[in-house]
């Protein structure tokens, strides 16, 4: 068995009684209250309910630390201490729909010097299959006590890619059939399942060779960038540059098809 830092035990222990809640509402899916926030988003009881048990949870353990909420936006804590950044249901409609591929993502951002900060920590917690993904800087990333490698392929034709698709108001279209169209045709095949933090994961675990996606926020990737890097693999912006969380945009594989998917992504934007 691996072990793992007391911050993760504390992550996973928050992770897991928010979890437990989502899989009963899960089960109760077509009787919850659902709300809308803006022309593309729904808000759920359920959401609100894990965001607060995990914000209680990680409090206990934590009580100076700030956050970066999906929901409840920013609780400031002490500025020179770490900050959890939290989407306590990632894959909100798959959830409202009754699809069970939904997650809760958390990861801890460092301060640095200078003004700027670093995803240290991150846990991706799937309730429904009870897939714990963890990664913490310099220790590799890990399923439960499995450690992850990214895909070995190096050829795309072999590749399986996952992306989200622009909808509704989120996201540019135009662009993201440019891309679309650049990267299809060269690739074994293309998935959208609806869950940012996921993906990610699965790149991290070899499920998928490569991602990219436009428009993210950064709770829905700082916990699934870090898997993917301490997995072995590359994460990038659309330039590829290092401002991932802070353009929006991913682009993440290993060394070989980051590159090759970095370069069909640049000629589509050009």
């Amino acid at each position: 068995m691996v072990s793992h830092s007391g911050l993760l035990t504390v992550m996973e222990r928050a992770a897991r009684k928010a979890g437990s809640k989502l899989r009963r509402d899960f089960g109760e899916v077509e009787h919850l209250q659902v709300s809308r926030k803006g022309p593309a988003d729904f808000v759920s009881k359920a959401d609100k309910q894990c965001e607060k048990t995990l914000v209680e949870e990680l409090q206990k353990a934590r009580p100076d630390w700030g956050f970066l909420l999906e929901e409840g936006g920013v609780i400031e804590g002490d500025p020179t201490k770490p900050r959890w950044i939290i989407d306590p249901l990632d894959g909100t409609t798959n959830f409202l729909h009754g699809i069970p591929h939904f997650a809760i993502s958390i990861a801890v951002e460092e301060p640095l010097y200078g003004g700027k900060r670093d995803i240290t920590t991150g846990l991706v917690y799937q309730p429904v299959s009870d897939e714990s993904y963890w990664a913490e800087k310099s220790r590799g990333a890990w399923r439960h006590d499995q450690r992850l490698r990214v895909s070995a392929r190096r050829d795309m034709g072999e590749c399986l890619i996952a992306t989200g698709i622009p909808f509704m108001g989120h996201g540019d279209f135009a662009q993201w059939t440019r891309i679309f169209g650049a990267v299809a045709p060269s690739v074994a095949g293309i998935r959208r399942f609806g869950a940012a933090s996921l993906d990610l994961a699965h790149v991290a675990s070899g499920r998928y060779d490569g991602f990219w996606e436009s428009g993210l926020q950064p709770w829905d990737v700082a916990a699934g960038i870090l898997l993917v890097r301490e997995a072995g693999g590359f994460v990038s912006d659309f330039r590829g540059g290092d401002q991932a969380i802070e353009r929006k945009e991913v682009i993440a594989g290993n060394d070989a098809i980051h590159s090759k998917l970095h370069k069909l992504v640049a000629n589509a934007l050009r």
